[in-house]
């Protein structure tokens, strides 16, 4: 990952900035990968409980050696599917977004405003399509990366409820987005 993408260790130091601040308490991963969002995660809040999903049993299965010991609940889950149940003080997600079409991120933004808790955050990290084409840098599967842009993104994060959408941090074609469930 890092040789495809130098900015990883940047996007990642991003996100979990983007996390700051937050009572996270029980925190929810869409695409956990093989953990390493994760465990930075579960460092940045160490009182979280933490509930993961991917969907590929394989990615899960390094997941769990990565994490063992912490406190985690990982299933194969895809982000197409209802989402575990809330309430979540915390949905984050790193590099696993741009693989949905447009129609598939604006409903699984609004199911993370579902299952937010009052006040709580969304957070995540992505490739997206930048305004300048010469910013595209990270390489892209025909197909299978769908990234879109960020003003798109963000229409679909207010779309589905949440507030104060914005981006926290951006570097040519990588992107964080946050934003709020409103407080009731």
């Amino acid at each position: 990952m890092r040789e495809e993408m130098p900015d990883y260790e940047a996007l990642q130091a991003e996100l979990m900035a983007a996390t700051a601040g937050s009572d996270a308490r029980r925190v929810l991963e869409l695409g956990v990968g093989t953990g390493e969002t994760t465990r930075r995660l579960l460092e940045a809040h160490p009182d979280a409980q933490l509930v993961g999903i991917d969907a590929s049993a394989g990615m899960l299965g390094i997941a769990r050696v990565t994490l063992a010991g912490r406190p985690v609940t990982l299933a194969v889950g895809r982000f197409e599917d209802p989402l575990p149940s809330g309430p979540f003080d915390l949905v984050v997600s790193a590099l696993a977004i741009h693989h949905l079409d447009g129609p598939e991120k604006a409903a699984l933004f609004r199911q993370v405003g579902h299952v937010l808790a009052p006040g709580g955050r969304f957070a995540f990290a992505d490739v997206v399509v930048p305004d300048d084409p010469a910013d595209t840098r990270t390489p892209l599967e025909e197909g299978y990366d769908l990234p879109s842009t960020i003003a798109a993104q963000l229409a679909w994060l207010r779309a589905g409820g949440l507030t104060n959408a914005r981006v926290a941090w951006q570097r040519h074609d990588l992107a964080v987005l946050v934003a709020e469930r409103p407080r009731d």
